[in-house]
């Protein structure tokens, strides 16, 4: 038995599917009798509804018209707290909240109908910024607009403010990113009131919208059943609101006998859905002449919308990561999730860490400059080290060694060169160049008790013929599970990559093994498949049909007569928490993560001073990401990410106007392409991790947590202007030099 897949680049599963048009999306699904359904939503922000009238000209008795009198089961969708309606009954809480849903066989005409329905609102004062939900100008939420707090307390911050050479204060601001993925989100539903409901769509988290809609329709769980197709992307877009959309069409397809399908446009999908919190975070940090960290303490605000979806995690992420990887004896950090009447904000890759992560990279070259040391010296004198605590008390056990991602990443980018070549050309120029870089860390994983608590679980079977299939809820989105997933169980079985199949996620056929989130598919769920992999050849030596040093035939073999004498060959393996990790949920303390991935990202950016556009010229990624199970895919994840991470520092901006997004299309939300991109050069260090398959950790978060504040650094290196939020776009950019330039002629 011989292992030779992890590692390598082996053809993606799903490829040769997708690029022959095979592979089938939602939208390529067509049920005899289908009707198509419409949402109709609100325009104002907060208020009261009076009344639902039906324009003249539409023949409304050929609809099927939901509204939430219709609901069978409990009208709200079943995440972490229930106060989200399927459809607003009695008031509205945001810009787009849904209200009407309509259906009819002919998708024009349906939009004839959603414009004609006409809704009766009362406006009530709504509350749209950070800062008036904090000062509680309108209760919109509960008694205080919190949907959630943390406070994470280590050492003693209050006594060290007066023995600091240095404290240095700042305030640092993110805004909303569109997760815009290619394919937008989408349902088709069949609910039969005797035989219960089953929907196909693009999602991420299968048995979240099982749970959903269980409570939606008050139905046992073998009454619902949830089917992914083909999905065209999600970066946490698809995470939690799959279950709305999956709601409304089931709702439709009760009410109508009928199967519907809703497939949103892309202006709904972005002006409706879910995107990443806006943020603001305040950092004040003692620092002794050394240079060396004495305290910090961070006040970390997310704005969470007008309900609470995954605020609470997106918050808790947030908070672990805002002291960064440094090591200080003294941190205190609150943290708040705050609601406004905007549209619901939720799940997007980093899931808070990339706010409060550009809040501290941005900070500590501010506490450098005022010591009087270089960014990268002020970091090498404050990096963790192996056997020191986190912020929340976790002993770092593994062997980190950031100083060596640094050195590596500095020497890769030719940054200190660079540096002192652009401060001599610059002088003068038009166009100025900069380098800066961020170091940085994302726990992999659940949080805290978080993977406990889900208790995933995977199955693999066997069949007559030798091959393996894996039953898992882990979907494929685009970032290569059923390759990596295939490569683990045949090395583990040493069989050949193809003797393995994944099965299409199906919440009637696979176990939960969790939602496709939070950097944990192929560091948790695949070392669930390792082991049960690792069962099921244990089984076949055991009973005596598998002898050792087997050959792919003789698994075959074995696995024919095992089967012919005993029945199915299965094998399951369910979630333990590695030895050692111990987390208290009441006071935030002990190991938040099993493992973390270590990064320091180096951005080269040219900034013209008379059109205020800024390129990214070069950028180095060197990250500790354990062992590489697909090099291609993993630099893809890299690439990918650090793509995304540009869009946010320098074009993607949410333009809101009465708390809808005032800018929801493509030709006026603008993302990164080909063009903006520049040569992403990844490097990647491989420190295994003992409870990853093969070593593995997760890495599909990271890459978007430091690109951000390394191009921002670099922004301040070439024009010596100090920006502390982003977007920055070319009229902030503008603003900011001008300030500066009245500062200097002041002086």
């Amino acid at each position: 038995m011989k292992k030779h897949l992890i590692g390598r680049p082996v053809p993606r599963k799903e490829g040769r599917a997708k690029v022959t048009g095979q592979a089938r999306y939602v939208d390529d699904l067509v049920f005899p009798g289908m009707l198509y359904g419409a949402t109709v939503r609100s325009r104002v922000p907060r208020g009261r509804i009076k009344g639902i009238s039906f324009g003249e000209g539409i023949p409304w008795h050929e609809f099927t018209i939901v509204t939430a009198k219709d609901i069978p089961g409990e009208n709200y969708v079943a995440l972490i707290a229930h106060d989200q309606p399927y459809l607003a009954d009695g008031a509205v809480n945001h810009s787009e909240e849904p209200v009407v849903l309509l259906a009819h066989p002919e998708k024009y005409l349906l939009e004839e109908a959603r414009r004609a329905v006409q809704l009766e609102i009362e406006a009530l004062r709504p509350t749209f910024t950070i800062e008036d939900s904090l000062n509680k100008k309108e209760i919109i939420w509960g008694e205080d607009n919190l949907f959630k707090s943390y406070s994470v307390e280590k050492g003693n911050v209050d006594e060290v403010w007066a023995r600091a050479d240095f404290i240095v204060e700042g305030e640092y601001r993110t805004g909303a990113q569109e997760q815009l993925y290619i394919e937008t989100n989408g349902m088709i539903a069949v609910a039969i009131p005797e035989k219960g409901v089953t929907v196909w769509g693009s999602m991420q988290c299968p048995y979240y919208v099982h749970k959903a809609l269980m409570a939606l329709f008050g139905l046992p769980a073998d009454k619902v059943r949830v089917i992914q197709s083909e999905t065209g992307g999600g970066f946490g877009g698809k995470e939690e609101y799959p279950s709305m959309i999956a709601g409304h069409a089931a709702l439709l397809a009760w009410k109508s006998g009928k199967p519907v399908k809703i497939i949103y446009d892309r202006a709904e999908d972005m002006a409706a859905t879910t995107k990443r919190h806006p943020s603001r975070t305040r950092h004040r940090t003692a620092v002794s002449k050394d240079g060396k960290l004495l305290g910090m303490e961070i006040d970390f605000v997310i704005d969470g919308g007008a309900y609470t979806t995954l605020s609470p995690v997106v918050l808790s992420r947030g908070t672990i990561h805002a002291p960064g990887p440094y090591f200080c004896p003294n941190v205190r950090i609150r943290s708040r999730a705050v609601a406004t009447n905007a549209p619901p904000h939720g799940a997007f890759r980093g899931f808070g860490a990339p706010q409060s992560i550009f809040a501290l990279e941005r900070h500590l070259n501010r506490v450098a400059r005022a010591i009087g040391l270089t960014p990268e010296e002020f970091r090498r004198r404050n990096f963790i080290q192996p056997g020191q605590t986190t912020a929340t008390g976790q002993v770092i056990r593994e062997n980190v060694n950031m100083n060596h991602l640094l050195e590596r990443a500095l020497v890769l980018s030719d940054y200190h060169a660079k540096t002192a070549r652009f401060a001599r050309e610059n002088s003068g120029q038009r166009r100025k160049k900069g380098m800066g870089f961020a170091s940085f860390m994302h726990g992999a994983g659940f949080t805290g008790s978080g993977e406990q608590y889900l208790a995933s679980v995977v199955e693999l079977e066997a069949t007559p013929q030798g091959r393996v299939r894996v039953l898992a809820a882990s979907t494929e989105i685009g970032q290569g599970t059923n390759t990596i997933f295939s490569q683990i169980a045949a090395d583990a079985l040493g069989l050949d990559y193809d003797s393995i199949e994944i099965l299409k996620p199906d919440t009637a056929s696979v176990p939960n093994s969790g939602p496709t989130v939070a950097s944990r598919t192929c560091m948790v769920v695949g070392k669930l498949v390792e082991a049960a992999a690792l069962g099921l050849q244990q089984t076949l030596v055991g009973s005596g049909y598998l002898p050792e040093g087997y050959t792919p035939a003789g698994f075959e073999r074995a696995c024919k007569r095992y089967i012919e004498s005993h029945g199915p060959l299965k094998s399951s393996s369910q979630y333990q928490p590695p030895p050692g990790i111990h987390w208290d949920d009441a006071t935030y303390y002990g190991d938040a993560y099993g493992t973390y991935a270590w990064a320091v990202y180096v951005a080269e950016v040219t900034v013209d001073t008379v059109t205020f556009e800024i390129e990214v010229n070069d950028f180095v990624a060197v990250q500790e990401v354990g062992k590489v199970i697909h090099p291609v895919l993993a630099a893809g994840q890299i690439e990918g990410g650090v793509a995304q991470a540009i869009g946010y520092a320098l074009y993607e901006n949410v333009v809101w106007n009465e708390g809808r997004m005032f800018n929801s299309q493509m030709t006026n939300y603008i993302m990164p392409t080909a063009v903006d991109v520049p040569p992403i050069r990844v490097f990647f260090e491989e420190l295994p991790y003992s409870y990853g398959p093969a070593g593995a950790k997760g890495l599909g978060e990271l890459p978007m947590d430091g690109a951000a504040p390394a191009i921002v650094n670099a922004i301040e290196n070439a024009t010596g202007v100090s920006i502390h939020h982003i977007p920055v776009m070319p009229e902030s950019l503008m603003e900011a030099l001008a300030v500066t330039e009245k500062a200097v002629e002041r002086a």
